[in-house]
């Protein structure tokens, strides 16, 4: 099990585990330190039966302003060995997003505040995204001299397409919570006042549905946006097939047939 810090703050809850960057002097910028303990937190909820929904949120004005520059989190210095650049931002930036992606639990992103660079990606990269009025998302790294890292040359086109994506990135302007929902890149926005309690229900209704499902859809759908036609109807069909063997398939069925709610067990 990965130990939560002050830093990243750790709850469990109605089988929902609650995630929260905990340095609100900076905006919740993200430290090494940080990164690895939210990769452990969500490999953590893939793995425990006893979770079956994620919510990844921040304290105070930011929901995460970025990779921490100040501390630790980029090097500036002029001696660098070739390879240094890529081998930090695989296994820094890019293991984080893929820890997202990767995470056999639904994973909704309550945004709270700002959502700059990294900070943008992570959200992105989450299944659901709840937004409060005063977010903003902004593709910071151009402003910085910077291409974009943490997947969101890869998570931006297959969200608004190549265009959009670009005038975001080349501009590097802040999106209002608004804007980010008219383009489709946050699925509602609320109050700032109803952000906790909108997360909660959203998780907590997930925590009730039919998890193993819940996991094989998100693992479809993901997977179809690098593939073709025929590589996903087999996927599909496989993904019917493992699913066919979980108890809330049989759940699901049986209440179907007998006119009652189903009652899932995430199993």
């Amino acid at each position: 099990m990965s130990a939560p810090t002050a830093e990243v703050m750790h709850t469990v809850a109605g089988g929902v585990a609650y995630l929260t960057l905990n340095r609100p002097e900076a905006l919740n910028a993200i430290t090494p330190a940080q990164r690895d303990v939210l990769i452990g937190l969500l490999d953590d909820a893939s793995a425990d039966p006893a979770i079956r929904a994620v919510v990844l949120t921040g304290t105070g004005r930011g929901f995460c302003a970025g990779a921490d520059l100040r501390g630790g989190g980029a090097s500036t210095g002029a001696e660098r060995v070739a390879g240094d650049v890529a081998r930090m931002i695989r296994l820094g930036a890019q293991r984080l997003i893929a820890a997202v992606l990767d995470c056999e639990k639904p994973v909704i992103a309550a945004v709270n505040g700002t959502a700059a660079g990294l900070g943008a990606h992570l959200a992105l990269a989450c299944d659901l995204v709840l937004a409060a009025e005063s977010a903003r998302f902004i593709e910071v790294f151009v402003r910085r001299g910077l291409v974009p890292d943490g997947g969101g040359a890869y998570l931006l086109p297959r969200l608004v397409g190549p265009q959009r994506a670009k005038e975001l990135m080349f501009f590097g302007d802040a999106l209002t919570a608004p804007e980010a929902e008219r383009l489709g890149l946050v699925n509602r926005v609320v109050p700032d006042g109803e952000l906790e309690k909108t997360a909660r229900e959203w998780a907590e209704r997930l925590a009730t549905g039919p998890t193993r499902t819940l996991a094989l859809t998100k693992q479809l759908v993901n997977a179809s946006l690098d593939s073709d036609r025929t590589t996903a109807f087999t996927a599909e069909a496989t993904a019917q097939e493992i699913n066919m063997t979980t108890e809330d398939a049989r759940e699901g069925v049986a209440s179907f047939v007998e006119r009652r709610s189903p009652e899932y067990r995430g199993r």
